[in-house]
């Protein structure tokens, strides 16, 4: 009788096989991934970035949004936007608990007045430039008034809608104001406030299309009852008054002042209807190339 010999490393050597080439077998015989489409429909449009009560519970945020909306808004939306110049409601100041952290002449006032009320500005500029609307660069708006003489919110205040529309070739005119923009600071709790006011008006009539007033805050709380867990938490609650976080609080005003605008659908209509147009008509550019060619 033959005695069959078997090496010690065989059976696990021939269980490994029997296990992973199926999965080699599975992993070849995967389809390729395919090819995903351009414009569908979104989803969560409406709702994607808009913080409800359930996310202000949790990250500690009492703050809202107000605002009104004309009742002829779908009928004469705004079209080509120019986002004026905040207004500082408030003194240019950094503030932690109401209190100035340091000591600022006229001149570094009013500059950091441009500055916090800029950032807020560029921040809900930039989410209308996502939406079906037109807007001017900010550069542009700034050169247009500072040629004029318009330097301050008395002064553009004192201007027509009218003329701000035919100055900038826009429809509608967007007069912004930060309420509000410090931080307050105590051991265990941190974070910052940022409010702002919007008026979208239309440069045609005069109209007031849209009212919004936004307030966020971007707070922290590490509770301790321990003497040292409370050293620690405090360094950590005072380590949340970043400028990144500051930042953060900045565009997430601008946002969602910029989801409380409804969706104009007539202007998603009537930049369809110009692409499809646009694509019927012959490339000039090209063209003239043939004809250049064709020349030779």
């Amino acid at each position: 009788m033959t005695r069959l010999s078997m090496k010690p490393g065989s059976c696990w050597c021939q269980l490994c096989v029997f296990f992973l080439l199926p999965l080699l077998l599975v992993g070849c015989a995967s389809p390729q991934p395919q090819s995903r489409h351009f414009f569908l429909s979104e989803e969560g449009l409406e709702t994607h970035g808009r913080k409800t009560w359930v996310d202000r519970l949790f990250e500690a945020d009492p703050g809202g949004v107000s605002f009104a909306v004309a009742e002829d808004y779908q009928e004469r939306p705004p079209r080509k936007i120019a986002v004026l110049p905040f207004v500082d409601m408030g003194k240019g100041s950094y503030l932690v608990d109401k209190v100035s952290l340091k000591t600022l002449n006229e001149e570094e006032l009013r500059r950091w007045s441009w500055t916090h009320t800029n950032r807020v500005r560029r921040a809900l500029a930039g989410d209308l430039a996502t939406r079906e609307f037109i807007t001017v660069s900010l550069l542009k708006i700034d050169a247009v008034l500072a040629n004029r003489g318009i330097t301050d919110g008395d002064k553009l205040n004192a201007v027509p809608p009218e003329d701000l529309g035919r100055w900038l070739d826009v429809d509608t005119v967007v007069y912004g104001e930060l309420v509000s923009y410090e931080a307050y600071y105590g051991f265990l709790v941190s974070g910052w406030k940022v409010s702002a006011r919007v008026r979208m008006v239309s440069t045609k009539d005069g109209h007031e299309i849209f009212s919004c007033i936004d307030s966020r805050y971007t707070s922290t709380v590490n509770p301790a009852i321990d003497p040292i867990d409370i050293v620690i938490n405090s360094g950590l609650a005072l380590s949340h008054l970043r400028d990144i976080t500051l930042a953060r609080t900045e565009y997430e005003v601008g946002r969602e002042i910029a989801l409380s605008l409804p969706r104009a659908q007539q202007n998603i209509s009537e930049f369809l209807a110009a692409a499809k147009e646009e694509t019927r008509r012959p490339d000039s550019s090209s063209s003239r190339a043939d004809t250049r060619q064709s020349a030779r």
